[in-house]
Formats: C-alpha cells, sequence, structure tokens
C-alpha cells in the first residue's frame, strides 16, 4: 500500500534538513522522553522518529536496535499526514496496517500510538511514538501526557538547532577575529617597515644637509682667503713699484715681488677652483 504524502512535503523535508539532525548519535534529552514515553503507555517499545523523504530515522529508541526503517512500511508515515495523535489498538484488525511487514512479520507490531512532532512552522518532522506486541487501549490521560512529551521533543529540537546556529555564528566570529589579528599583524609589519625606511631617509637627509652646510662654509672661508691674498699681491706690487722708483735694492725687491706675486695668483686661482668645485656640488 503506498503511504500517503503530507501537503507540501518539500517544504517539510526542508525544514527538516534546517535541523541538521539526521543520522547524528544518540542525545540524552532525547533519549531520557522516550523512557518516558515508554513508562506512561507501559509499552515495550517507544521511539522518537524522523520521516525523511525515503526512511524512517530513529534520533531515539527504546526496545529496538535498529536504527531506520523504509518509509514505506512506517506507522508514523500516517501520523505525520493525520497531524495528530494517531492511535492502533489492534492492527491487526486496521485495514491500513493489517498487511503491514512489520505486522505480519518481525517485530510483529500490534499496537501503535504516535503524536506528531510539529514545529513552530506548522510541518510535522516525524513522531513520538509508543508501540507494543499485542493489542491494548490507552486512557485519555496516558495519551494527553504523550502529547505533553511530544512537545517537549519538538522543544528540545528548537533548542537544539538554535544552539548549532549560535556555535557557527561563535565560530564565524572567531574565524573573523583571526583574520582582523593578520591583517593588524601585516599592517603593523607595513608600518615597522615604512617607518624603518622613513627613518634611514630622514638619517640621510641630515647628513647631506650637514654636508652641505660644511661645504658652503668652506667655500665662504676659500672666498675670504682668496680676497685677502689677493689683497696682498695687490699691496705688494704697489710697495714694490714704490720702492723701485727710489731706488732701494732694486733687484732683490724686484725678485721677491715677483715671486710673491706669482705665489699670490696660484693659491688665488686654486682657491678659486675649490670654491667652483663646491659650488657645482651645492648646486
Amino acid at each position: 500500500m503506498k503511504q500517503p504524502l503530507p501537503r507540501h512535503e518539500t517544504d517539510r523535508l526542508d525544514a527538516l534538513q534546517r535541523y541538521d539532525i539526521l543520522d547524528t548519535l544518540p542525545e540524552q534529552a532525547f533519549d531520557d522522553l522516550a523512557r518516558l514515553a515508554a513508562q506512561i503507555c507501559q509499552t515495550p517499545i517507544a521511539l522518537i522518529t524522523l520521516v525523511d523523504a525515503d526512511r524512517q530515522w530513529f534520533k531515539s529508541k527504546v526496545g529496538l536496535t535498529v536504527s531506520e526503517t523504509p518509509r514505506d512500511v512506517a506507522f508514523c508515515a500516517h501520523t505525520i499526514v493525520e497531524r495528530r495523535l494517531l492511535i492502533v489498538p489492534d492492527t491487526s484488525q486496521d485495514d491500513r496496517f493489517a498487511s503491514n511487514p512489520l505486522v505480519t512479520g518481525e517485530p510483529k507490531i500490534r499496537f501503535y500510538v504516535g503524536v506528531p512532532l510539529m514545529t513552530p512552522d506548522n510541518f510535522a518532522l516525524g513522531t513520538l511514538c509508543a508501540i507494543d506486541y499485542v493489542p491494548r487501549e490507552l486512557s485519555s490521560q496516558q495519551q494527553e501526557a504523550l502529547e505533553i512529551l511530544a512537545r517537549q521533543v519538538v522543544t528540545q529540537l528548537e533548542l537544539r538547532r538554535h544552539l548549532l546556529a549560535l556555535q557557527q555564528v561563535n565560530q564565524q566570529q572567531q574565524q573573523a577575529e583571526l583574520a582582523l589579528q593578520n591583517i593588524y599583524a601585516q599592517l603593523e609589519t607595513k608600518v615597522t617597515d615604512r617607518t624603518a625606511e622613513l627613518v634611514s631617509i630622514n638619517q640621510q637627509l641630515c647628513s647631506e644637509i650637514a654636508e652641505r652646510r660644511r661645504a658652503e662654509e668652506e667655500v665662504q672661508l676659500l672666498q675670504k682667503i682668496a680676497q685677502a691674498i689677493g689683497d696682498c699681491g695687490r699691496f705688494a706690487n704697489l710697495q714694490v713699484g714704490f720702492m723701485a722708483r727710489h731706488g732701494f735694492l732694486a733687484g732683490t725687491i724686484l725678485f721677491s715681488s715677483a715671486m710673491l706675486g706669482m705665489a699670490s695668483n696660484t693659491m688665488s686661482k686654486a682657491f678659486v677652483v675649490r670654491a667652483k668645485n663646491l659650488n657645482s656640488l651645492l648646486a
């Protein structure tokens, strides 16, 4: 018998995937609720099931060892379509389940009760169900208690989903902080390198300015010396001329005057050349 499908099945399956719970390890909170369901209903089997596209997977199980069954034989596939508590006192007397392999074969189910797990956005993800090997009934108090437990299962699903989302946000925040730290480290390295470069350039400029100042001072000094030597040479020539006109040691004076003039001219030219060289460096 082909199992019925809920309305908006694609949206329901999308909602199930958002909880990121299929094929996860057992969790104490869900196991406790399944055990309570078995005790309230006084059945050997209790399950928290999630109905996927092609299977019924058990998030928590009491009294069974298998972790899933095909959806086409799942009692819970009917419950999520009904969207309310489904109770089958005797499966062998119910046309929907009498030929089901789980009824005719192992584990030979005779009693089933299931409550859909309704999400806040009104999707039935699966069920909280109880199963027995013999026909039986449940009191209204037991049925009400099972419905309360089913709402607690949904609460746990919501808590788990929000916790996963929070963990993901924290992980993203940690990754962002790590990325920022790397950026800061790179910027710090670049600033350090640039600062060292600027310090080196500043030192070089200071050295060049100091050298320029020394050159300027030397030029000024050389110019003064050259001027003084020139003045001395001109004075010596005047003195020699005067003494020559008056006949004072003419030969000696003329020779000395000539030598002094040559020395004066030579030194003056040397200072001028040095000054020009320094000026070219300053240009």
